[in-house]
C-alpha cells in the first residue's frame, strides 16, 4: 500500500495549507480527497506536489508493505 501520510507532515513543515494548494496552486479538492484516503493517484500530481514543495517523492510517499505478501 502507498500511504501519503509524509504529504501532509511535508506540508506543515514547509507552510502550506490545503487552501493554497486550492486557491494558488489549483489542485483540485478532489485530489486532496484521494490522497488522504491514501488512493491512487497519477505520477502528474506526484510530480505537481514536488514542485511545489520542492521536495522529493519520499517526501510525500512511502510504501507499506502487507505482512501477507
Amino acid at each position: 500500500m502507498i500511504s501519503y501520510d509524509k504529504l501532509w507532515l511535508t506540508m506543515k513543515k514547509k507552510g502550506i495549507t490545503q487552501y493554497a494548494l486550492i486557491k494558488k496552486y489549483n489542485i483540485s479538492p478532489g485530489q486532496l480527497t484521494r490522497l488522504k484516503r491514501n488512493e491512487s493517484v497519477s505520477t502528474h500530481t506526484i510530480d505537481t506536489f514536488c514542485k511545489i514543495l520542492k521536495c522529493n517523492v519520499e517526501d510525500i510517499m512511502q510504501y507499506i508493505g502487507n505482512e501477507d505478501t
